[in-house]
């Protein structure tokens, strides 16, 4: 099918052509007389094509002639040898009807109708293209008179210096020393020179020469005389000071201002105690612990979301505990199995409050930033699955009227309510699953809601929401793709026959919302992100995402609370309506951080872009090129979070190891642990200290890393459970209240107190924190100009290493010379005494033999 945009009618009432997509579908003729060219139809003409016809870009059709003539007959006898692969065979129709022996072929550069070429099915429209009319005289005349009254751009020509009398005043107001400089000479015997050094400690005072002291004198050349003073007088009564038994009266005063006498002792002594870090107060204590008694299976615990609004009420998924190959043998009983999200209450720890049904094991889910009760959730088999639990809100909260604003919602156990409500509903059906032939393929490893502020298309530019509340969500699965979702319709519904609706009717279940009716099974992503691992065919496999905007979402209860203020006083859930919001105009927001951090399941973190671009060759829209990429942990990464408090410093972790990263610095991260004694599982922030973050690990103990404290190790480590831990999930009810939840491998739900020492921050938390970063990221920076410093050293070296070879070869020549010539001269002279000896020279004394030779 074509894209929306190539759908719509132009101004003057007629369709614009549609773009061939690969699926080969022939298409109408459909003009295009607002543009001034009827009948055109957009081609995607391949390289291989664009040879047999002689019509290659850049070569054959350019900027300057931008069209290729071809004859009809060899058009038709392409379509006899390559038939429905030729890449004429959409317009085979036009084509054969076509009236003349050539056909016009148009080069479409700035893919001004889709795509990269397209074909003029008429004489007319090819005439008026060939032909186009001549440019009147007077626009020649004006064209030229124009051309000559262009400014000519001269660049300056220097000249010599004139003085103008401004070296004089330098001159005269430059500061000249006036005064003598002072000379000390300081010497020693001569006949202690070179003597040897020895030190010892020794009173300077007390030791003839031990040191000299330049005291201070008066200089009369420097002292100046003050022949006038301006002073104030000013009559004044005498003061007297008298005290009369006041002294303990003072005393008193000054205790009163010391400290107050009036506090509770033993209550500032117990916060004493936790604000300097009492050891008997930083142990997570055990608050409640959560297990499915009536699942008979063996399930895990794979993702935790506390509820946003109700105090003590949390929801966790679970899944079947088998590997894939046993998931394939045993698919025909878990196909009998519900799959299910648990919401759990400190109430009631033995029955379930409610139970979300799904067509296979959620192993990631969140609860909507805008309405707690709708619930969107990733499958093992690529769907997306959403619920709305509005008719069932009243099962898990019950506002207590009559008291303070303050008071939170307290929950009514499943127990407590009537027999016959309480076996109703136990079960809920979800709304919508997205469809699976066009979502991802394989399990979906992370899920996300955008926020409300912004809102995405199709090119992944980014808009000021149109509806004021979460309407998109992002995933990523193991089938190396990320998805970005709208829960919105993306098209304009025609209403269907009378009779599909009543079979429609018929099939929806009773306690089923139509509030995502529209997406059941053909709820398609808006964008779909693969990074690629450039120049191989292979793409990196994320495992976790983190957006820009995440950490917004750590402080939106209030704003959630709110909102469902709003909708229980009687309005009308903007969830209900959301096709209306579907004509009101987009406004672009400039300046937003399209880039986000991925982990992938190599252990690697990239750093991209969700934009789309389109392809020079294709036109169609790609993903582009991962910005960064830094292969930092040894394992599968899955934690990529922003911190609360600072909404560009990331925390990932990995296989053995984490990192902490600061958005902007691409040299590395800030900081990257050792290897741990076991495997990392899981990993959260804290929601109220800045330095302190929570890991689980393979083994069950959770390390609890205080920055502050330490920072190549953690700074405690606590044993929680026998197995490995799934997932950690903190949150913060009060100031004087904090649980975190930590779910483990044999479906156990543990919620542990935190203490005062992990959960106040100290005074200067939040800035010592800020400038521990940025200290780090100074030292990033001096690493990396010392790496620059030793490239250049060691090129350097190597250049000196290279001329002392070619030195030592030079030398060498020479003294090979030196000795060739050494042994002519003594072979010389050994042939000087021969000839002597034999009589056959006389050499006379005054002449030498090398004036004879």
């Amino acid at each position: 099918m074509a894209p929306k945009s190539q759908k719509q009618k132009s101004a003057g009432g007629h369709k614009r052509a549609k773009p061939i997509l690969p699926d080969r579908e022939e298409v109408e003729p459909v003009t295009m007389e607002s543009m001034g060219h009827p009948e055109i139809y957009p081609l995607v003409l391949t390289t291989q094509t664009q040879e047999i016809f002689n019509c290659r870009i850049d070569e054959d059709v350019t900027d300057e002639k931008p069209y290729k003539l071809i004859k009809k007959e060899d058009i038709l006898a392409d379509f006899k040898n390559r038939a429905a692969v030729s890449d004429f065979y959409p317009v085979k129709k036009v084509i054969q009807e076509y009236p003349g022996d050539e056909l016009l072929v148009v080069y479409d550069k700035d893919f001004r109708y889709g795509l990269n070429f397209y074909l003029i099915g008429t004489e007319e429209g090819k005439e008026n293209y060939l032909n186009r009319p001549e440019v009147p005289e007077e626009q020649e005349e004006y064209k030229e008179h124009t051309s000559e009254d262009l400014y000519i751009y001269k660049p300056p020509i220097s000249k010599p210096w004139v003085s103008l009398g401004s070296e004089k005043e330098i001159d005269e107001e430059s500061v000249k020393e006036s005064a003598k400089q002072i000379t000390y000479m300081i010497s020693r015997k001569r006949s202690e020179f070179g003597a040897p050094v020895k030190f010892r400690d020794q009173n300077a005072s007390s030791v003839k020469d031990a040191y000299i002291e330049c005291t201070a004198y008066p200089d009369k050349n420097f002292i100046v005389k003050q022949l006038e003073k301006d002073v104030g007088m000013q009559v004044v009564p005498k003061v007297k000071d008298t005290s009369t038994q006041t002294r303990c009266v003072e005393i008193a005063l000054q205790q009163n201002e010391i400290m107050n006498t009036f506090i509770d002792d033993w209550k500032c002594l117990a916060e004493e105690e936790g604000t300097f870090g009492d050891k008997t107060d930083t142990h997570l204590k055990e608050y409640q612990s959560f297990t499915d008694l009536h699942n008979l299976t063996e399930n895990m615990v794979t993702s935790i979301s506390w509820h946003p609004t109700i105090y003590g009420l949390i929801a966790v998924s679970v899944a079947v505990r088998l590997s894939l190959e046993d998931r394939v043998h045993f698919s025909g009983k878990l196909l009998l199995q519900p799959s299910l999200i648990l919401f759990w209450s400190f109430s009631d720890p033995i029955h379930p409050q409610l139970m979300l049904e799904s067509p296979d094991d959620i192993f990631c889910f969140k609860f909507c930033p805008s309405d707690p009760n709708i619930i969107a959730g990733g499958c093992i088999n690529g769907q997306i699955v959403l619920w709305d639990i509005t008719a069932h809100a009243d099962r898990i909260e019950n506002i207590k009227t009559g008291g303070s604003r303050s008071k939170k919602a307290t929950l009514k156990p499943m127990f407590l309510l009537e027999p016959d409500s309480n076996k109703e509903a136990m079960y809920i059906r979800h709304c919508a699953v997205s469809s699976i032939e066009n979502g991802h393929k394989k399990v979906i490893t992370d899920i996300h809601w955008l926020s409300d502020t912004f809102e995405i298309n199709r090119m992944g530019s980014v808009f000021e929401n149109r509806s004021g509340i979460c309407c998109q969500l992002v995933t990523c699965s193991a089938d190396c793709t990320i998805c970005f979702w709208d829960i919105r319709s993306q098209k304009a519904l025609t209403p269907p026959p009378i009779e599909k609706k009543k079979e429609e009717s018929i099939e929806i279940p009773f306690d089923v919302p139509s509030t995502f009716l529209h997406l059941d099974l053909s709820w398609k992503p808006l964008i779909k992100i693969r990074l690629s691992k450039g120049e191989t065919s292979l793409d990196h496999c994320p495992t976790k995402v983190s957006l820009s905007e995440d950490h917004l979402l750590y402080k939106a209860q209030d704003k959630i609370l709110a909102q469902s203020k709003v909708v229980k006083a009687g309005e009308m859930n903007p969830y209900h309506n959301l096709e209306g919001a579907l004509a009101n105009n987009l406004k672009p927001i400039e300046d937003f951080c399209t880039k986000f951090f991925v982990g992938t399941e190599e252990g690697g973190v990239i750093y991209t872009d969700w934009k789309m671009e389109r392809d020079p060759e294709t036109g169609r829209l790609m993903a582009k090129k991962p910005v960064n990429l830094y292969a930092v942990h040894d394992g599968a990464v899955h934690t990529v979070q922003r911190s609360p408090f600072y909404k560009d410093i990331i925390l990932t972790i990995g296989g053995w190891n984490l990192a902490i990263w600061k958005e902007g610095i691409t040299t590395g991260p800030l900081l990257q642990s050792c290897c741990a004694p076991k495997r990392y599982t899981a990993g959260h922030w804290s929601l109220t200290r800045p330095g302190v973050f929570y890991i689980g690990r393979e083994d069950g103990y959770i390390d609890i890393w205080d920055l502050l404290e330490k920072t190549h190790e953690p700074a405690q480590s606590q044993n929680i459970c026998i197995t490995m831990i799934t997932y950690i999930k903190p949150w913060s009810f009060t100031a004087k209240q904090q649980f975190i939840a930590v779910a483990d491998y044999y479906g156990t739900l543990h919620i542990l107190e935190i203490p005062w020492t992990l959960s106040h921050p100290s005074t200067n938390e939040a800035s010592s924190m800020s400038y521990y970063f940025e200290r780090e990221v100074k030292h990033l920076e001096y690493v990396e100009q010392r790496k620059k410093i030793r490239e250049q050293e060691k090129k350097e070296m190597e250049l000196e290493l290279e001329k002392k070879k070619t030195k030592t070869y030079q030398k060498s020549k020479e003294q090979m010379e030196a000795e060739l010539k050494a042994d002519y001269d003594n072979y010389l002279e050994l042939e000087k005494n021969t000839l002597i000896n034999l009589g056959l020279i006389k050499v006379p004394e005054t002449m030498s033999f090398m004036d004879l030779m």
